[in-house]
């Protein structure tokens, strides 16, 4: 068999990347794209390779040669890139495909090494790579039987999204047999290029050739195997981390896109945090259904958002701001006037806060990290007398830590005595079942502390991050308008807007789904400390704070699940106010997700964590001091083989010396070990 890469073409979307070298001369991640084609064909033990260069075709020969590793590598060129299309390219190189079995790609393709191999294992002599349609695939799909013959090829054009359930996209990556190229390819490829001219796409050779009653063209559905369509700048920043060559920078990589993640349809996200039960499927078709009105229509200014966000938490709109997100209203009161001197903060905690108050040259920011992430109202009244205003998170993020509603007012009264703000973040307030109701969002309560500023995400906790929405609301107008100078006329979009418009009629359904969070919390905590894994923290919010056990790195175990399992978590490593490297932070999603993630668990155990080995058993009628010996010389003998809970760490004393003997406990653990 010989493999055949069609590499003429200019590129001409990926802009900067190929102004001055071809698209298989794309370097992704260290390796360029023609490199990672040819390892991949090595790798099937394909020793020959025929491709097609036209656009700077000089750049390949140059930097190829005529062999690859244990390839060989003959050329076919196509002058005439920048008039014709593929088919061209193919058509000029049709005298290889009659010699031998070929395997056909594209050069703008990245993809594991074993999708070629296992093409090549395929029983079927003459197949097609597809893969089920996901949403960020363009191009041509395919319709198949049961039996994966390939029924038709749907041009981009005939794509309809009420089929998209049956669609496979092809992956531009072929099988011919020697046969099926003399018999039937070559001659169509002939034929059509003479009745259509140069200029169209080989795979429009494939769409006539399915309508025969037997073609022999079957297709390979992927099984998992990672690819991806290289076309522009996106695809490029895409496929680096999809492609990362397992350097430790995949975890960076993913974590810097800060969202984006349904590009990755297979990444399963416990890093963001958001509803998994609401909106319910009822209100989201109701809001699909005004699709194209709002898609099409202005959405409405500031003061009629601020109407709607009053609306839904029964508040005074001159006391409401709606934002964009509760990080522009973050960043508007940061660079307000409302806020100068000291801020006290508490650490860890939601980087947005820190980030935007520096962004203020009058603030300067005090913290104050609490023992085992654990601190209640006397903690904050203590820590309240270095600052002029204080911003608590509650419940907090990452810990969790919750104070009770009455506390919270009790520390907001306290610093109105002393003329001090109190900054209150509730995003996350919905998912407590400390009490009944601990939101502070009540006109009464507002008009009572006007030193009061609080924040609400409705992104996280209603589940509409797409739509990006929060709240800010004070007592004090004075504050609000400052804090609106900030904010821009059009800042809500109209699908955030019509959210705000309908959610009245929803309240009970998202109580309820607020209900099922906090009951799967509390089950997904007893099985991720079921694991052994994990020192879950206490939570009132729809997030676990966790320390890995036995001194587990946080970066390598989140790297690991990013690379083997496809699992997001998020890394707390050098997060200000974590004491070490063994800290991550978990979202609770719906039992599904968890029950995965809680699997995975275990997989990991079992090829990470093994368990000790085995000591020999001893005869109890030994004397301390020959025992002594024995757990000196097999804890040197074991030591760093993760043998933390091995009896001879549970000696008593700290020498021969010490007389203190060998308890019952501790011979009991030695005659089972």
């Amino acid at each position: 068999m010989q493999a055949m890469i069609l590499a003429a073409g200019m590129g001409n979307r990926l802009g900067k990347y190929t102004q001055n070298n071809t698209k298989c001369m794309l370097p992704l991640n260290g390796r360029t794209l023609v490199e990672r084609a040819l390892d991949a064909i090595s790798s099937a033990n394909i020793h020959k390779c025929v491709i097609v260069a036209g656009y700077k075709k000089e750049n390949v020969v140059s930097f190829l040669g005529n062999r690859y590793k244990d390839v060989d590598i003959e050329y076919v060129f196509n002058d005439v890139y920048n008039k014709t299309n593929n088919i061209y390219s193919l058509y000029l190189a049709k005298d290889y495909l009659l010699k031998d079995d070929t395997l056909l790609l594209e050069s703008d393709l990245i993809f594991e090494d074993s999708l070629v191999r296992d093409m090549v294992a395929s029983p079927n002599a003459t197949v097609a790579a597809v893969a089920k349609w996901e949403a960020w695939m363009d191009g041509t799909v395919v319709e198949l039987s049961g039996d994966n013959e390939i029924l038709a090829f749907i041009p981009k054009k005939a794509f309809s999204y009420d089929k998209k359930e049956m669609y496979y996209k092809t992956v531009n990556m072929y099988k011919f047999s020697k046969d099926f190229s003399a018999h039937i390819y070559v001659p169509f490829l002939e034929a059509y290029t003479q009745a259509m001219g140069n200029n169209e796409y080989y795979e429009q050779v494939l769409r006539v050739i399915a309508t025969l009653d037997k073609c022999d063209l079957k297709a390979f559905v992927l099984s998992g195997q990672k690819w991806y369509e290289i076309d522009d700048a996106q695809d490029k920043d895409i496929a680096e981390v999809l492609f990362v060559d397992n350097n430790g920078k995949s975890l960076d990589l993913m974590a810097r896109r800060y969202g984006g993640y349904w590009r990755f349809p297979k990444l399963l996200d416990f890093c963001y945090l958001v509803n998994p039960y609401f909106p319910t499927p009822q209100m989201s078709t109701e809001i699909k259904s005004y699709f194209d009105v709002l898609l099409t229509e202005y959405p409405s200014g500031l003061n009629v958002q601020n109407l709607l966000a009053a609306k839904l938490f029964n508040l005074d709109e001159a006391h409401v701001l709606a934002g964009n997100g509760a990080a522009e209203l973050i960043r508007g009161l940061s660079l307000s006037q409302v806020l100068s001197g000291t801020i006290g903060i508490v650490y860890p905690t939601f980087n947005e806060y820190a980030e935007s108050l520096l962004r203020n040259p009058t603030i300067r920011l005090v913290a104050y990290t609490p023992e085992n992430f654990s601190y209640n109202k006397e903690d904050l009244i203590a820590f309240s007398a270095e600052c002029a205003a204080l911003v608590l998170i509650n419940p907090d993020n990452p810990s969790g830590n919750y104070i009770c509603r009455n506390d919270v007012l009790s520390l907001a009264a306290y610093l109105q005595t002393q003329n001090k703000l109190l900054i209150l973040d509730e995003s996350f307030a919905d998912f407590a079942d400390a009490e009944d109701e601990p939101t502070l969002l009540k006109q009464e309560i507002l008009a009572a502390y006007p030193n009061m500023i609080v924040i609400k995400s409705l992104s996280k906790s209603y589940g509409i991050p797409g739509i990006r929405l929060g709240v800010l609301a004070c007592g004090d107008k004075k504050i609000i308008e400052a804090v609106r100078k900030n904010i821009s006329i059009w800042n809500i979009n109209s699908f955030a807007e019509y959210f705000l418009q309908i959610i009245g009629k929803y309240q009970k359904d998202y109580k309820v789904a607020c209900e099922r969070i906090m009951t799967e919390r509390a089950r997904f905590k007893t099985e991720l400390e079921k694991t052994g894994l994990f020192d879950v923290y206490p939570s009132q919010a729809n997030y676990f704070l966790c320390r890995l056990k036995n001194g587990m790195s946080a970066r390598n175990f989140a790297e690991t699940l990013l690379n083997e399992q496809n699992i997001f978590i998020k890394d707390l490593s050098g997060k200000n106010g974590i004491p070490s490297a063994s800290f991550i932070r978990l979202a609770v999603r719906d039992q599904k997700d968890n029950d995965v993630f809680i699997a995975c668990m275990a997989k990991f155990r079992e090829n990470v964590a093994p368990p000790p080995p085995a000591f020999p058993k001893l005869i109890i009628d030994i004397s301390y001091l020959a025992l002594w010996k024995y757990c000196a010389s097999t804890q040197e003998r074991y030591r760093g083989k993760n043998c933390e809970n091995l009896w001879f760490m549970r000696l008593h004393g700290g020498s021969p010396l010490g007389g203190a003997g060998v308890c019952a406990r501790d011979w009991r653990g030695l005659a089972t070990a």
